[in-house]
Protein backbone atom coordinates (compact mmCIF):
# COMPACT_ATOMS: atom_id res chain seq x y z
CA UNK A 1 0.00 0.00 0.00
CA UNK A 2 2.54 2.60 1.15
CA UNK A 3 4.99 1.76 -1.61
CA UNK A 4 2.24 2.08 -4.23
CA UNK A 5 1.09 5.39 -2.78
CA UNK A 6 4.65 6.72 -2.78
CA UNK A 7 5.37 5.59 -6.34
CA UNK A 8 2.10 7.01 -7.70
CA UNK A 9 2.62 10.27 -5.79
CA UNK A 10 5.94 10.69 -7.58
CA UNK A 11 4.87 9.26 -10.94
CA UNK A 12 2.00 11.57 -11.93
CA UNK A 13 3.56 14.92 -10.99
CA UNK A 14 6.83 13.70 -12.51
CA UNK A 15 5.09 12.76 -15.75
CA UNK A 16 3.35 16.15 -15.77
CA UNK A 17 6.68 17.99 -15.46
CA UNK A 18 8.21 15.75 -18.12
CA UNK A 19 5.36 16.52 -20.53
CA UNK A 20 5.82 20.26 -20.03
CA UNK A 21 9.55 20.00 -20.71
CA UNK A 22 9.06 17.81 -23.78
CA UNK A 23 6.49 20.26 -25.13
CA UNK A 24 8.92 23.12 -24.49
CA UNK A 25 11.37 21.30 -26.75
CA UNK A 26 8.81 20.15 -29.36
CA UNK A 27 6.80 23.40 -29.47
CA UNK A 28 9.06 26.27 -28.40
CA UNK A 29 6.51 28.82 -29.60
CA UNK A 30 3.92 27.71 -27.03
CA UNK A 31 3.49 29.62 -23.81
CA UNK A 32 3.85 27.96 -20.42
CA UNK A 33 0.07 28.14 -20.07
CA UNK A 34 -0.41 26.20 -23.32
CA UNK A 35 2.01 23.51 -22.19
CA UNK A 36 0.23 23.21 -18.85
CA UNK A 37 -3.17 22.99 -20.48
CA UNK A 38 -2.03 20.23 -22.81
CA UNK A 39 -0.10 18.33 -20.16
CA UNK A 40 -2.82 18.55 -17.54
CA UNK A 41 -6.48 19.42 -18.02
CA UNK A 42 -8.76 22.39 -17.86
CA UNK A 43 -12.43 23.13 -17.69
CA UNK A 44 -14.35 25.54 -19.84
CA UNK A 45 -15.34 29.18 -19.90
CA UNK A 46 -18.39 30.56 -21.65
CA UNK A 47 -16.63 31.28 -24.93
CA UNK A 48 -15.02 27.88 -25.01
CA UNK A 49 -18.34 26.25 -24.17
CA UNK A 50 -19.83 27.94 -27.22
CA UNK A 51 -16.96 26.83 -29.43
CA UNK A 52 -16.18 23.31 -28.20
CA UNK A 53 -19.30 22.67 -26.11
CA UNK A 54 -18.61 19.28 -24.73
CA UNK A 55 -18.98 20.72 -21.25
CA UNK A 56 -17.24 17.90 -19.42
CA UNK A 57 -13.67 18.45 -18.39
CA UNK A 58 -10.90 17.50 -20.78
CA UNK A 59 -8.06 15.31 -19.85
CA UNK A 60 -4.64 15.70 -21.33
CA UNK A 61 -1.53 13.62 -21.69
CA UNK A 62 -1.16 12.57 -18.05
CA UNK A 63 -4.85 11.75 -17.84
CA UNK A 64 -4.54 9.61 -20.96
CA UNK A 65 -1.74 7.60 -19.36
CA UNK A 66 -3.71 7.11 -16.16
CA UNK A 67 -6.82 6.12 -18.13
CA UNK A 68 -4.94 3.48 -20.08
CA UNK A 69 -3.41 2.12 -16.88
CA UNK A 70 -6.85 1.94 -15.25
CA UNK A 71 -8.47 0.32 -18.28
CA UNK A 72 -5.80 -2.37 -18.57
CA UNK A 73 -6.05 -3.03 -14.83
CA UNK A 74 -9.84 -3.25 -15.04
CA UNK A 75 -9.85 -5.63 -18.00
CA UNK A 76 -7.29 -7.82 -16.24
CA UNK A 77 -9.42 -7.98 -13.10
CA UNK A 78 -12.69 -8.67 -14.94
CA UNK A 79 -11.20 -11.43 -17.10
CA UNK A 80 -9.65 -13.16 -14.10
CA UNK A 81 -12.69 -13.01 -11.81
CA UNK A 82 -15.00 -15.79 -12.96
CA UNK A 83 -17.18 -15.45 -9.88
CA UNK A 84 -18.33 -11.85 -9.70
CA UNK A 85 -18.63 -11.87 -5.91
CA UNK A 86 -15.90 -14.05 -4.41
CA UNK A 87 -13.00 -14.17 -6.87
CA UNK A 88 -10.02 -11.98 -5.98
CA UNK A 89 -7.34 -10.19 -7.98
CA UNK A 90 -4.56 -8.11 -6.46
CA UNK A 91 -4.98 -5.24 -8.95
CA UNK A 92 -8.49 -4.54 -7.67
CA UNK A 93 -6.95 -3.50 -4.36
CA UNK A 94 -3.59 -2.18 -5.45
CA UNK A 95 -4.74 0.15 -8.22
CA UNK A 96 -6.98 2.03 -5.81
CA UNK A 97 -3.79 3.24 -4.13
CA UNK A 98 -2.67 4.54 -7.53
CA UNK A 99 -5.93 6.46 -7.98
CA UNK A 100 -5.69 8.24 -4.62
CA UNK A 101 -2.54 10.24 -5.49
CA UNK A 102 -3.78 10.74 -9.05
CA UNK A 103 -7.08 12.26 -7.95
CA UNK A 104 -5.25 14.51 -5.48
CA UNK A 105 -2.77 15.58 -8.16
CA UNK A 106 -5.60 16.11 -10.66
CA UNK A 107 -7.49 18.49 -8.39
CA UNK A 108 -4.37 20.62 -8.07
CA UNK A 109 -3.73 20.63 -11.83
CA UNK A 110 -7.36 21.63 -12.40
CA UNK A 111 -6.79 24.56 -10.04
CA UNK A 112 -3.53 25.50 -11.75
CA UNK A 113 -5.17 25.53 -15.19
CA UNK A 114 -8.15 27.48 -13.82
CA UNK A 115 -5.78 30.13 -12.44
CA UNK A 116 -3.95 30.48 -15.78
CA UNK A 117 -7.25 30.87 -17.64
CA UNK A 118 -8.41 33.47 -15.11
CA UNK A 119 -5.29 35.53 -15.79
CA UNK A 120 -6.06 35.39 -19.53
CA UNK A 121 -9.54 36.77 -18.85
CA UNK A 122 -8.03 39.68 -16.96
CA UNK A 123 -8.97 38.44 -13.49
CA UNK A 124 -6.05 39.49 -11.31
CA UNK A 125 -5.80 37.00 -8.47
CA UNK A 126 -2.75 35.89 -6.56
CA UNK A 127 -1.96 32.23 -7.11
CA UNK A 128 -3.08 30.06 -4.17
CA UNK A 129 -4.97 32.97 -2.63
CA UNK A 130 -8.29 32.38 -0.90
CA UNK A 131 -10.11 34.29 -3.66
CA UNK A 132 -8.61 32.18 -6.46
CA UNK A 133 -9.31 28.93 -4.60
CA UNK A 134 -12.92 30.00 -3.94
CA UNK A 135 -13.35 30.93 -7.60
CA UNK A 136 -11.99 27.54 -8.64
CA UNK A 137 -14.26 25.61 -6.29
CA UNK A 138 -17.32 27.52 -7.50
CA UNK A 139 -16.59 27.13 -11.20
CA UNK A 140 -15.37 23.52 -11.09
CA UNK A 141 -17.58 22.29 -8.26
CA UNK A 142 -18.98 19.29 -10.12
CA UNK A 143 -15.61 17.82 -11.03
CA UNK A 144 -14.10 18.60 -7.63
CA UNK A 145 -17.09 16.95 -5.95
CA UNK A 146 -16.66 13.93 -8.21
CA UNK A 147 -12.98 13.62 -7.26
CA UNK A 148 -13.61 14.12 -3.56
CA UNK A 149 -16.39 11.54 -3.65
CA UNK A 150 -13.95 8.99 -5.04
CA UNK A 151 -11.33 9.89 -2.43
CA UNK A 152 -13.55 10.17 0.63
CA UNK A 153 -16.37 7.70 -0.10
CA UNK A 154 -15.38 5.15 -2.72
CA UNK A 155 -11.86 4.52 -1.45
CA UNK A 156 -13.00 3.37 2.02
CA UNK A 157 -15.80 1.31 0.46
CA UNK A 158 -13.55 -0.48 -2.00
CA UNK A 159 -10.67 -0.97 0.42
CA UNK A 160 -12.40 -1.76 3.70
CA UNK A 161 -16.19 -1.94 3.87
CA UNK A 162 -16.60 -4.45 1.05
CA UNK A 163 -14.27 -6.89 2.77
CA UNK A 164 -12.93 -9.47 0.33
CA UNK A 165 -15.90 -9.33 -2.03
CA UNK A 166 -16.56 -7.78 -5.42
CA UNK A 167 -13.18 -7.42 -7.13
CA UNK A 168 -15.02 -8.00 -10.42
CA UNK A 169 -17.09 -4.84 -9.90
CA UNK A 170 -14.05 -2.78 -8.92
CA UNK A 171 -12.49 -3.88 -12.21
CA UNK A 172 -15.61 -2.73 -14.05
CA UNK A 173 -15.28 0.72 -12.51
CA UNK A 174 -11.68 0.89 -13.72
CA UNK A 175 -12.82 0.08 -17.28
CA UNK A 176 -14.99 3.22 -17.20
CA UNK A 177 -11.77 5.13 -17.96
CA UNK A 178 -11.70 3.69 -21.51
CA UNK A 179 -13.42 6.79 -22.89
CA UNK A 180 -10.89 9.20 -21.37
CA UNK A 181 -8.12 8.92 -24.02
CA UNK A 182 -10.62 9.79 -26.76
CA UNK A 183 -11.93 12.77 -24.77
CA UNK A 184 -8.34 13.87 -24.22
CA UNK A 185 -7.46 13.48 -27.89
CA UNK A 186 -10.52 15.53 -28.86
CA UNK A 187 -9.39 18.42 -26.70
CA UNK A 188 -5.83 18.19 -27.99
CA UNK A 189 -7.12 18.37 -31.58
CA UNK A 190 -9.13 21.46 -30.68
CA UNK A 191 -6.10 23.07 -29.07
CA UNK A 192 -4.15 22.31 -32.26
CA UNK A 193 -7.00 23.88 -34.30
CA UNK A 194 -7.84 20.57 -35.98
CA UNK A 195 -11.52 20.55 -35.01
CA UNK A 196 -12.68 20.48 -38.65
CA UNK A 197 -10.63 17.43 -39.61
CA UNK A 198 -11.90 13.92 -40.29
CA UNK A 199 -9.82 12.66 -37.36
CA UNK A 200 -11.75 14.92 -35.00
CA UNK A 201 -15.08 13.67 -36.33
CA UNK A 202 -14.07 10.00 -36.05
CA UNK A 203 -12.74 10.64 -32.57
CA UNK A 204 -16.06 12.28 -31.66
CA UNK A 205 -17.90 9.10 -32.61
CA UNK A 206 -15.48 7.05 -30.50
CA UNK A 207 -16.12 9.38 -27.55
CA UNK A 208 -19.87 8.83 -27.83
CA UNK A 209 -19.57 5.06 -28.17
CA UNK A 210 -17.00 4.46 -25.44
CA UNK A 211 -18.59 6.92 -23.02
CA UNK A 212 -22.02 5.34 -23.47
CA UNK A 213 -20.74 1.77 -23.18
CA UNK A 214 -18.23 2.25 -20.37
CA UNK A 215 -19.84 4.98 -18.28
CA UNK A 216 -23.57 4.48 -18.80
CA UNK A 217 -24.25 0.85 -19.78
CA UNK A 218 -21.51 -0.28 -17.40
CA UNK A 219 -23.82 0.05 -14.40
CA UNK A 220 -26.72 -2.06 -15.78
CA UNK A 221 -24.08 -4.57 -16.92
CA UNK A 222 -22.82 -4.98 -13.35
CA UNK A 223 -26.36 -5.58 -12.10
CA UNK A 224 -26.96 -8.11 -14.89
CA UNK A 225 -23.67 -9.89 -14.09
CA UNK A 226 -24.61 -10.19 -10.43
CA UNK A 227 -28.12 -11.36 -11.26
CA UNK A 228 -26.79 -14.09 -13.54
CA UNK A 229 -24.27 -15.20 -10.94
CA UNK A 230 -26.84 -15.67 -8.18
CA UNK A 231 -29.73 -16.64 -10.47
CA UNK A 232 -32.13 -13.74 -10.00
CA UNK A 233 -33.66 -11.25 -12.48
CA UNK A 234 -32.04 -7.86 -12.79
CA UNK A 235 -34.95 -6.00 -11.17
CA UNK A 236 -34.34 -7.98 -7.96
CA UNK A 237 -30.64 -7.14 -7.77
CA UNK A 238 -30.99 -3.70 -6.09
CA UNK A 239 -32.88 -5.39 -3.26
CA UNK A 240 -30.25 -8.11 -2.78
CA UNK A 241 -27.07 -6.05 -2.69
CA UNK A 242 -26.08 -3.74 0.20
CA UNK A 243 -27.68 -0.31 0.24
CA UNK A 244 -24.34 1.50 0.10
CA UNK A 245 -23.61 -0.24 -3.23
CA UNK A 246 -26.79 1.18 -4.75
CA UNK A 247 -26.02 4.62 -3.34
CA UNK A 248 -22.46 4.53 -4.67
CA UNK A 249 -23.61 3.42 -8.12
CA UNK A 250 -26.28 6.13 -8.25
CA UNK A 251 -23.76 8.76 -7.17
CA UNK A 252 -21.34 7.64 -9.87
CA UNK A 253 -23.77 7.39 -12.76
CA UNK A 254 -25.53 10.72 -12.07
CA UNK A 255 -22.65 12.96 -13.26
CA UNK A 256 -21.98 10.56 -16.15
CA UNK A 257 -25.51 11.07 -17.42
CA UNK A 258 -25.08 14.84 -17.15
CA UNK A 259 -21.77 14.78 -19.03
CA UNK A 260 -23.15 12.40 -21.65
CA UNK A 261 -26.00 14.81 -22.30
CA UNK A 262 -23.47 17.60 -22.90
CA UNK A 263 -21.41 15.35 -25.17
CA UNK A 264 -24.53 14.56 -27.21
CA UNK A 265 -25.27 18.27 -27.55
CA UNK A 266 -21.72 18.81 -28.77
CA UNK A 267 -22.14 15.96 -31.27
CA UNK A 268 -25.34 17.50 -32.63
CA UNK A 269 -23.53 20.78 -33.22
CA UNK A 270 -20.46 19.07 -34.67
CA UNK A 271 -22.21 16.72 -37.08
CA UNK A 272 -25.26 18.86 -37.74
CA UNK A 273 -23.43 21.88 -39.12
CA UNK A 274 -23.78 22.50 -42.82
CA UNK A 275 -20.74 23.40 -44.98
CA UNK A 276 -22.05 26.98 -45.12
CA UNK A 277 -22.10 27.14 -41.30
CA UNK A 278 -18.53 25.85 -41.09
CA UNK A 279 -17.36 28.61 -43.41
CA UNK A 280 -18.74 31.37 -41.28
Amino acid sequence: MWRTLALASAFFPGLFVLCIRLLRWAAPGWSRKDRILLSGRYGRDRREATRTAVGCYRHRLVSMVQAMMATVSGITVVLNCKHVVYDRHWLAVEYIWVLVPYMTYDIYIMYLCHWHKSQDRGVVEKKHSLASVRSFLLQERLMVTHHLFILIVLTPITQHFRGELGDFFVGCIFIAELSTPFVSLGKILIQLKMQDTLLHKVNGILILVTFFLCRILLFPFMYVAYGRQVGIPIYMVPFRIPLHCNIANASLIAPQLYWFRLICRKAVRLYGRSPADKGR
